[in-house]
């Protein structure tokens, strides 16, 4: 390709909409030009990165044993509502009607579409197991679109879907696409971390994201330096503290904390390590009848150490609060506690309620809470003393760096990562609503066992350049960058010896398959390289009279370092060995 036959434009300012990184550069380099609130064009140099990457997965995805189709973007809303997501998934489903008053839905993925296929296709065991997938536009009504290409509304993502006779089959399919995506990812040239993540309500442990590491991004990914443990925070486990409870040394105390209502605060007045107070938590759950009208609302008290944060998804797996939760309002906590929130304990409650301890909290002693009074604590509590033992002990909290790994190997670091890919056991949550059936080896119908797996292809540049960047651009890989290799002749225009090793060089690494671009514009140096530094094309070689007069042409890589001096004759093997063709 040469530069004057394609569509190049560079700005020197990012829009002040740009926020991240990634969001400013693609803008600034050309690659994505806005057309609405997180609705983008994708231009000639973004689409050709986004082929890459499409041409990586697909490849991979092949190799795998899964087979390409495609879905429609437009479905029927009756699908949506065999599932009953039509109604849950809320506002994010963006819904419309036909001229005939039907409703359908603009996919934002395709579980209801592939199960529908599979009820009507795959009638036995015999045609198992099987996999389907496509890239495809998707469409998610976000409430802020944001940062680009990392939370926009439209988006191209690669969705695949299993079918299997058993669990224990599509287990093994699930083993296959993880495997699938570590050489995915391995391929993109990124550094990346596949990490344990929660399954929800489905249950079970087979559920990992594919995290690409950047300081900017929007997850905190546990690990241990020391092991190959790794887990998303929602799914990382706080591990109760060694050794038994300490004895009781400090008695307890009602101590005056006025217009103290936070645990921080409340330690730097008693001068105390926060860690030593404990906060108050109230939850609520609402039990209905029949009609679902709300006939009882228990409240729940989670006691968790003071430097500590709630972990909702946790929260959610406890007995009595996995059907959902919310938090108590302040008419329900005065009822019970007798007190406004910043004040709250378990000792002496106007009405009973169920106390949940972390299992930091539960081996605590001499530790601070509210005193269900305004203006007050208590300072030196001990459980089997000053109140019972909790009703229940629980992982309630996210972990801190620090905290003990869960295999037993080290300390657990945090790192921040960017989700790009999702693998994820699904069972027979769609089969079943769907009624989607089998004819088992017994000649009775059986529920597919399913699995999903996505990649988010349009993302994907976006958490590339989040993680690969400096002040003058972005840093591609070599494996989806627009282009491996540019030409970069000073004054082509104007001299015929420069011109001439160019378009001899080109020619011969086009004939080689090397996948590059001549900059044939006629361009000042300094905005010449401006714009591929800017663009990011890892490999450049510069060719100018002076460099000719010796014998020489530059190479230098976009990553940093010193220009190189290549002999004219040797350059075109020194490229094909840097760019491995």
């Amino acid at each position: 390709m040469k530069a004057s036959q394609f569509f190049i434009s560079t700005l020197k300012e990012a829009p002040a909409d740009a926020e991240v990184a990634s969001h400013k550069l693609m803008m600034r380099a050309g690659l994505i030009k806005k057309l609405g609130a997180g609705i983008y064009n994708y231009m000639p140099m973004g689409l050709r990165v986004i082929r890459k990457v499409e041409s990586i997965v697909r490849e991979e995805m092949n190799r795998a044993g899964a087979v390409e189709c495609t879905m429609p973007v437009v479905q029927p809303g009756e699908l949506w509502q065999e599932t009953g997501r039509f109604d849950k998934m809320g506002p994010e489903l963006l819904r419309i009607k036909d001229r005939h008053g039907r409703d359908f839905v603009i996919q934002p993925t395709s579980e209801e579409a592939v199960t529908d296929i599979a009820r009507q296709e795959l009638r036995s065991y015999k045609q198992l197991p099987k996999n389907l997938y496509q890239i495809q536009t998707k469409f998610r009504d976000e409430r802020r679109p944001r940062f680009g290409l990392m939370r926009g509304r439209e988006f191209t993502m690669k969705d695949a879907y299993s079918f299997d006779r058993d669990q224990a089959a599509a287990k093994a399919s699930y083993q296959v696409m993880a495997q699938a995506y570590r050489r995915i990812f391995d391929r993109f040239g990124l550094t990346y971390r596949a990490v344990a993540a929660d399954s929800g309500a489905i249950g079970g442990d087979l559920s990992e994201e594919f995290q690409v590491i950047a300081a900017t991004g929007e997850d905190a990914i546990v690990y241990c330096p020391a092991s190959d443990y790794a887990a998303n925070m929602e799914k990382a486990e706080a591990l109760a503290p060694a050794g038994p409870r300490p004895a009781a040394q400090a008695a307890m105390t009602k101590t005056p904390t006025p217009g103290k209502a936070t645990c921080a605060a409340v330690a730097e007045l008693l001068s105390v390590p926060l860690a030593t107070t404990v906060k108050s938590l109230v939850l609520a759950t609402d039990e209905t009848n029949d009609a679902g009208e709300i006939v009882n609302s228990p409240v729940w008290l989670l006691l968790l150490r003071g430097d500590h944060d709630m972990n909702e998804i946790k929260v959610s797996k406890v007995p009595g609060l996995d059907k959902g939760f919310r938090f108590a309002t302040v008419a329900e906590i005065e009822a019970h506690f007798g007190a406004k929130p910043g004040y709250l304990g378990p000792i002496g409650l106007k009405e009973p309620v169920k106390i949940i301890a972390d299992r930091e909290v539960a081996v605590m002693a001499d530790w601070i809470c509210g005193a269900n009074e305004e203006d007050f604590h208590i300072t030196g509590v001990n459980w089997g003393r000053d109140l019972p033992e909790p009703d229940a002990v629980a992982d309630l909290r996210n972990v801190v760096a620090g905290d003990r790994s869960p295999d037993g190997k080290g300390e657990l670091a945090i790192e921040r990562g960017i989700e790009v890919g999702h693998v994820f056991y699904l069972g027979t949550k769609y089969s079943r609503a769907m009624n989607a059936t089998f004819l088992g080896e017994d000649g009775k119908p059986a529920f597919f066992e399913m699995g999903c797996y996505g990649i988010g292809i349009t993302r994907l540049p976006a958490a590339a350049i989040e993680q690969n960047h400096d002040e003058r651009g972005i840093i591609w890989p070599d494996a989806i960058a627009p282009f491996t290799v540019v030409i970069c002749p000073i004054g082509m225009d104007r001299s015929q010896e420069v011109a001439a090793v160019a378009e001899k060089l080109y020619g011969e690494l086009v004939g080689a398959g090397v996948d590059l671009i001549l900059d044939d514009r006629g361009e000042r140096p300094g905005a010449m390289f401006a714009d591929w530094e800017l663009i990011g094309v890892p490999h450049r070689i510069t060719i100018g009279d002076k460099g000719l007069k010796e014998g020489v042409v530059e190479y230098q890589h976009r990553s940093g370092g010193a220009a190189i001096k290549v002999a004219i004759a040797d350059v075109f093997a020194y490229v094909r060995e840097r760019v491995k063709v």
